[in-house]
């Protein structure tokens, strides 16, 4: 990983290593000693790219609200020039989906994405954001493990803030130097396309990329979505790259809950969790297929899901999210691991099979 070569972010001027640290189990999972350790090794071993957000630590709850970034903003001011060698992501929380800390309201307004870039910034110990992504739409769509859109829960017009207005909003904060360039997250192909057509229209800030799941269990992205980023030239940035723990097969035996679930796990601890797609049964199922794959191919669960991630065309960055250096030193030796066409084929069988359970 150390010597990996960097990728551009969508059409900025932005080049990240191809595996970025994401850092939502920091101020939950993970103290803030810990975590410094964590962001200090994935630095040393070459790792240049963070991505957090103002909702985070996971799951999300009003007394771990913005933790992560308070605990990434407490590393930059005891590091001195640390700041300089990383790029910087985070996140705009989209409305507050029963989370009334984040911001007053069910929207997001213009005014409330400035506050909160103002708030991060805060937070963070920083004057510039490299990479502000708005982390779930603002208007009503599938996201979270929804598959359907749903047009009855549509909102009234004025009670919606238009893609337009986010775009100016952003173009605020570009103009003050707050925010270099902009992203999405758990957007659909109609997103990222009137994002990009509304950018170039008005001469606004336009996406360079989009944070969305994607992994063995999880690649409906691959139904349309890549080919609109591939077009409109926006790179992917996916998450969950393990299922949120599925992928390494510590579940294989005794499930996700139970008592011989493994102790302090997210999905088997937060029932928050278990609630959206990773908790259903069938994405365990589908799991535990990938994992038997891998281990008859002689690679370790987590290696194979990784590398599915580090060698797809679609993926700029994948991001990997760690709880210990034991577990951020795996994700990173799993980079330059290639798949024979054999196995991509025995994988594709299975999707065949099984589809994306955990979309």
């Amino acid at each position: 990983m150390e010597n990996a070569q960097k990728v551009r972010l969508g059409r900025s001027d932005l080049h990240v290593t191809p595996i970025c640290l994401g850092t939502m189990t920091f101020g939950e999972q993970v103290g803030e000693g810990d975590a410094h350790a964590i962001l200090e090794r994935a630095l040393a071993r070459g790792v240049n790219f963070l991505d957090t957000a103002e909702m985070y630590a996971v799951p999300a709850r009003k007394e771990t609200f913005g933790a992560t970034e308070t605990i990434i903003g407490n590393w930059f001011t005891r590091h001195p020039g640390v700041r300089n060698k990383v790029v910087l992501a985070t996140k705009v929380a989209g409305p507050s989906r029963g989370m009334p800390w984040v911001r007053e309201g069910a929207g997001m307004t213009a005014n409330d994405i400035v506050a909160s870039c103002d708030a991060s910034l805060k937070r963070l110990r920083t004057d510039v954001i490299d990479l502000y992504q708005i982390h779930w739409p603002e208007r009503n769509a599938p996201a979270f493990g929804s598959i359907y859109f749903n047009p009855s829960k549509d909102r009234p017009a004025e009670q919606q803030t238009p893609i337009l207005e986010q775009l100016q909003a952003m173009d605020r904060l570009v103009k003050a130097g707050k925010v270099r360039y902009i992203g999405l997250s758990n957007e659909t192909p109609y997103g990222v396309h009137e994002f990009v057509r509304l950018a170039e229209a008005h001469g606004l800030p336009r996406v360079a990329t989009v944070q969305n799941v994607y992994c063995l269990i999880s690649r409906a992205l691959e139904n349309g979505l890549d080919e609109t980023m591939y077009r409109l030239g926006v790179s992917l940035l996916p998450y969950s790259p393990l299922g949120f723990g599925l992928l390494t097969g510590k579940y294989d035996q005794s499930g996700i809950t139970g008592p011989d679930a493994p102790k302090g796990a997210r999905i088997a601890s937060y029932e928050s969790v278990r609630k959206q797609r990773w908790g259903r049964p069938e994405a365990l199922a589908a799991a535990r297929r990938y994992n038997a794959l891998a281990r008859r191919h002689g690679l370790t669960p987590t290696r194979l899901a990784l590398a599915f991630c580090y060698t797809k065309w679609q993926v700029a960055s994948t991001i990997i999210g760690v709880t210990s250096l034991a577990q951020l030193d795996e994700d990173l030796d799993a980079w330059g691991t290639t798949l024979s066409p054999d196995l991509l084929a025995e994988i594709d069988a299975i999707r065949w099979e099984l589809r994306d359970p955990a979309q």
